[in-house]
This record gives structure tokens, C-alpha cells and sequence, in this order.
């Protein structure tokens, strides 16, 4: 198990721990600090695609700085080539030739270093962006399941409550009709709106 599910056990374990808000069905009563904590380390703990990204995007400059060194490179090789091959015309001929294919061949090289440069950088972007998603989307789900459950614990107690106060009252007007005084004495202050 991973130090990100970890974290999201403990969250699920806090939030299920966590107080009602009073005289509410929706609401919890959590420790800001604690949950701040929490919410940090899992910030922290960030997979090693998204460290990649933003090492690739830091170091997108090298990159180009090394593919444009690798062209100019392959330019020099030519032009030193093509010095060397001018003694002749036909010799000469083939030199422009291979002078050419070689500088283009560096410039497509260098745009294709470039390209997939670029290409990475996003890929990256979109799979950290898509993770942070699934992990916030994965937290919602536990929070709005959390209130779901506490809710419906919330709605059982007060039926719970309800029944225990309607059997109290029942026997109330057994021991009042039984000693003579009539089911008219019931002390309703206390019974709830309904």
C-alpha cells in the first residue's frame, strides 16, 4: 500500500470519527489543524511523474540548448567534410550533396529532440493533472459517504428516541387510568413537534 493511500485511510478514519455538528444532519465538526496536516503530507507525497514534469519543464531550456549543440555539431562535421572534398568539382558536388542531406538531417534531428521534448512535457502535465483528479475526486467520495452514514445514524437515533418517548407516554396513561386520574394528566411539555 502505497504512503498516499495510507494518508487517505487516515482521512477516511478522521472524518469517520468526527463529531456531528450540533442540531445538524449535514454537518461535522472537525479539527482544522489536524485535517490541514493531513491534507500536506498527502500534498507532499505527489507521485515521481509529476516531479519528472516539472524537471523536464525546469530543464526544457538544456534540452534545446543540447539539440541545437548536436546541429551545430553536425554543421561543423559538414563544412569540414565539404572543405575537404572541394579539390575536385565532381568530389565537390557530392560534398554539397552530403553537406545538405547532413544539415538537414540535423535540423529534422534537432526538431524531433525538440518535438518529443515538448510532447513529454505535456504528457506529463496531463497525467499529473488527471492523478491530482482522481485523488481529489476519490476524497469526495469518502467525505460525501461520510456525511451520508452519519446522517442516516443521526435519522436512526432520533426514531430511536421518538419510539422510547411514545412507549414512556403509553405506559404514563396506563398507571394514570389504572390509579383513577384519567389519561387527561399526560405532561406534554416535553413531547417533540413533529
Amino acid at each position: 500500500m502505497s504512503r498516499i493511500e495510507q494518508i487517505i485511510g487516515e482521512i477516511e478514519d478522521f472524518v469517520e470519527q468526527a463529531k456531528p455538528y450540533p442540531l445538524s444532519n449535514t454537518k461535522i465538526v472537525v479539527n482544522k489543524e489536524e485535517l490541514g496536516e493531513m491534507l500536506v503530507e498527502l500534498r507532499l507525497q505527489i507521485p515521481s511523474e509529476v516531479k519528472q514534469y516539472q524537471k523536464i519543464i525546469s530543464n526544457q531550456e538544456a534540452i534545446l540548448n543540447d539539440a541545437k549543440a548536436q546541429a551545430d555539431s553536425m554543421v561543423a562535421e559538414a563544412n569540414r567534410m565539404t572543405e575537404q572534398l572541394v579539390d575536385e568539382h565532381e568530389i565537390m558536388q557530392k560534398a554539397y550533396a552530403t553537406a545538405d542531406k547532413l544539415i538537414e538531417d540535423a535540423n529534422n534531428q534537432a526538431q524531433a529532440i525538440l518535438d518529443n521534448a515538448t510532447e513529454q512535457a505535456n504528457a506529463m502535465k496531463v497525467s499529473s493533472i488527471r492523478y491530482t483528479d482522481d485523488m481529489l475526486k476519490s476524497l469526495q467520495t469518502i467525505i460525501n459517504h461520510t456525511l451520508t452514514e452519519a446522517q442516516g445514524k443521526f435519522e436512526s437515533l432520533q426514531s430511536s428516541l421518538q419510539s422510547s418517548y411514545e412507549i414512556v407516554s403509553s405506559n404514563r396513561k396506563e398507571l394514570a387510568s389504572a390509579d383513577g386520574e384519567g389519561a387527561d394528566q399526560e405532561d406534554t411539555s416535553g413531547q417533540q413537534n413533529q
